[in-house]
């Protein structure tokens, strides 16, 4: 333990600890995790409920705090700008599937000591879907929520109506910094959600052995469960993680890695077990580009986290080792969440007109397309995508250019960004957080 504040309260529940390092007892840890709830609705802009985090359902974000950005006319990574993320904002907005938007990208030109907060303001500016953010500094953390209270009439409004979900990475292995420890005390105190992002590397901060790091993760997270608890008991937490393995080979971490997405269900599991809401880092590539490559990693991540049952999702639009967002990837990604969501939705018996008459039916008329049950049916059996996936017969993809998805994509983000905003911003909320902003600024 490295915070001041978590020490003392560490203390004052007469912890063994030698030095800073503080041994939990089991009591405590059941105690805390018994008062933590199972379930957190989070809430728009506007305060009208959007989603559960609970048991198996699932939904999805973009990946969080990329410093990279894949830009689309040129199609090569490069830094970020703050236009940038309110254009990746302003098509997320749009995309059905990603159901909460996040503080998906660090751009360069704010100062930065204002490079947390500041994305927290583009984010709650041009998109009204509830947002995955995180603090950088200490002092953000009130900066951060004047904002999120502009968007409510009063804290127990924002405790009652969840905006905002705060990440916070234990340093692997097992410590808690001063910074993220002080997210989670400062969270609990105002009963906002904070996400557990526990980060242990296979062979390098973690044992290389997959059920070695899945325990590191557990009692990295337990004892943020402890810190959380202990500040607020009832305040609301997830539990989640980013681990990943080691690549022997070129010293890289593998977000796509089989190995890592075994970590991340095993995570899943233990959190499962605990009856708590779960994340994980999955639905997101290695490569440097949409190519085949990011398509059966984020495919892969994405069916399996979806089968898991993993309530909130984090990886859409990343690219390069959770360094680099893409509009153009996040707008695929959106696609790959909508088939999972599909499958997950299962296999339902719509009672009659049941197969043996439907086929009776179809000795008549030697066809069921306009069968009354094809026609009623339809739409909900079936999943219908955009025309990012490519479906056509060979001559009319031809004709059309003959465009990869990629191609596709990058047209689809410009169509997107035409459109008008899904929910536009009151006029008066824009001014008081541009004003805040403005104010903030004024101070760094």
């Amino acid at each position: 333990m490295e915070n001041q504040e978590a020490i003392d309260m560490f203390n004052e529940h007469d912890l063994n600890h030698d030095g800073s390092r503080y041994y939990i007892p089991p009591d405590l840890v059941d105690k805390c995790i018994d008062s933590v709830p199972n379930a957190i609705t989070l809430f728009d802009r506007e305060g009208v409920e959007q989603f559960t985090l609970k048991e198996d359902q699932v939904h999805f974000d973009p990946g969080s705090a990329a410093i990279f950005i894949l830009d689309e006319n040129t199609g090569e990574i490069r830094q970020g700008l703050s236009q940038d993320f309110i254009r990746f904002s302003r098509v997320v907005e749009q995309l059905k599937y990603i159901e909460a938007q996040s503080t998906a990208l660090i751009y360069q030109d704010v100062p930065k000591d204002a490079q947390d907060w500041h994305r927290l303001y583009l984010a709650l500016s041009n998109c009204f879907k509830p947002v995955v953010t995180g603090t950088f500094r200490k002092e953000s953390f009130s900066i951060m929520k004047e904002l999120l209270l502009t968007c409510r009439s009063s804290e127990d409004d924002l405790a009652r109506k969840p905006l905002a979900i705060f990440d916070a990475c234990p340093s692997p292995p097992l410590k808690w910094s001063d910074l993220t420890t002080q997210s989670l005390i400062d969270a609990a105190k105002s009963m906002i959600p904070s996400e557990f992002v526990s980060m242990p590397l296979a062979g390098a901060s973690a044992p290389i052995t997959l059920i070695g790091s899945i325990t590191q993760h557990c009692a990295e997270c337990l004892a943020g469960v402890v810190i959380v608890q202990l500040t607020k008991r009832g305040a609301p937490l997830i539990w989640g993680g980013s681990p990943a393995v080691f690549d022997m080979k070129h010293g890289t971490t593998p977000m796509g890695a089989i190995e890592t997405m075994m970590i991340n269900l095993g995570d899943v599991e233990m959190g499962k077990s605990l009856k708590l809401p779960t994340h994980a880092y999955m639905s997101l590539s290695d490569s440097k580009i949409p190519d085949s490559q990011a398509g059966f990693e984020t495919g892969m991540g994405a069916l399996l986290a979806g089968l898991a049952g993993i309530n909130m999702i984090s990886g859409p639009g990343m690219l390069d080792f959770e360094s680099t967002q893409s509009i153009e990837k996040v707008i695929i990604d959106n696609e790959i969440a909508g088939m999972v969501k599909r499958l997950i939705q299962g296999i339902e018996d719509h009672g009659t007109p049941f197969a043996s008459d439907i086929l009776r039916d179809y000795e008549k008329t030697e066809e069921l397309l306009s069968h009354p049950s094809t026609l009623k049916h339809f739409r909900k059996e079936l999943f219908l995508p955009s025309p990012i996936i490519d479906r056509m017969t060979r001559d009319a993809w031809k004709a059309l250019g003959s465009k990869s998805t990629w191609k596709r994509a990058k047209e689809e983000s410009s169509k997107l960004l035409e459109k008008s905003p899904v929910k536009p911003i009151d006029n008066n909320l824009a001014t008081e957080l541009k004003n805040i902003a403005t104010n903030a600024l004024k101070k760094v």
